[in-house]
């Protein structure tokens, strides 16, 4: 009993001084916090993704899904332009079947950019645009069911990630040990080469990273040339969940929420 008690002291010692470390390093929990889409119809939206993607509904709000410790949250917008093309350009869900999946997604309302495919070294994979003019790609990574990647589009891939790491820490790794990205809590965020317009106002609005403090996150962008855009400010959900938050630019004219949740 002693020893079991010795080793789950030193266990969490050892999880206490890794928090610690991470902490230290980036001020930033390693995860998405949230992706922020647009529709017309937020419940609309929710309802049609919880249907074809399977995220799960909370207590904060009739406008929002969780997949995994990130929340998937609508905003409503009655014509959002389509998120292809912009610095956000696609999200990336992975099921179990990239075909029926993409079937269903049709008759309900999704347009198919074209046939299913294998990658070789990767996935089989598919692109589709939900009913808001969201992009999103269809793989079938058995290691990773549920919400996936970020895809992002700019004129230096390289450059992009290294931002990331920069502001929000995390290591530049290979997914599949094939393209370059940076896994935050399982969900990977890539970026691939082109000519990219800002995120607001498009189908993905921006995208959001959790600070433990979010004044102290702010001042510390601040120091490395960080646009921000909004100050840190209280917000109180009419659930009664609350939060503080900030919003900033990032590379290439992402819009970006930093969210410290009590």
């Amino acid at each position: 009993m002693r020893l079991v008690l010795r080793v789950m002291a030193a266990s969490s010692l050892i999880v206490m001084a890794y928090a610690t470390e991470v902490s230290a390093q980036t001020g930033f929990r390693n995860m998405f916090d949230h992706l922020h889409l647009a529709a017309p119809d937020p419940i609309k939206a929710v309802e049609w993704y919880r249907k074809n993607l399977g995220g799960q509904p909370t207590t904060e709000g009739t406008d929002r899904l969780m997949f995994g410790e990130t929340r998937v949250i609508f905003q409503r917008n009655e014509k959002p332009t389509p998120s292809a093309g912009s610095v956000v350009d696609h999200i990336g869900f992975s099921v179990k079947d990239v075909d029926a999946a993409m079937k269903a997604m049709e008759a309900d309302g999704a347009k198919i950019e074209g046939p299913a495919r294998e990658v070789a070294g990767l996935f089989k994979l598919g692109f589709v645009v939900d009913p808001f003019g969201t992009r999103l790609e269809i793989v079938d990574d058995s290691a990773k069911l549920g919400l996936h990647h970020v895809h992002l589009r700019g004129p230096d891939p390289n450059a992009s990630l290294a931002w990331y790491v920069d502001k929000f820490g995390g290591t530049i790794g290979k997914m599949k040990d094939r393209l370059d990205g940076i896994n935050y809590g399982g969900v990977w965020l890539l970026a691939a080469k082109g000519e990219a317009t800002p995120s607001p106002g498009h189908a993905i609005d921006h995208i959001g990273f959790r600070p433990l403090n979010v004044d102290n996150a702010v001042a510390t962008l601040k120091t490395k040339n960080v646009k921000v855009t909004t100050e840190p400010r209280p917000l109180t959900l009419p659930s009664g969940v609350s939060m503080r938050l900030a919003f900033i630019e990032g590379i290439d004219g992402v819009r970006i929420e930093l969210v410290q949740r009590n």
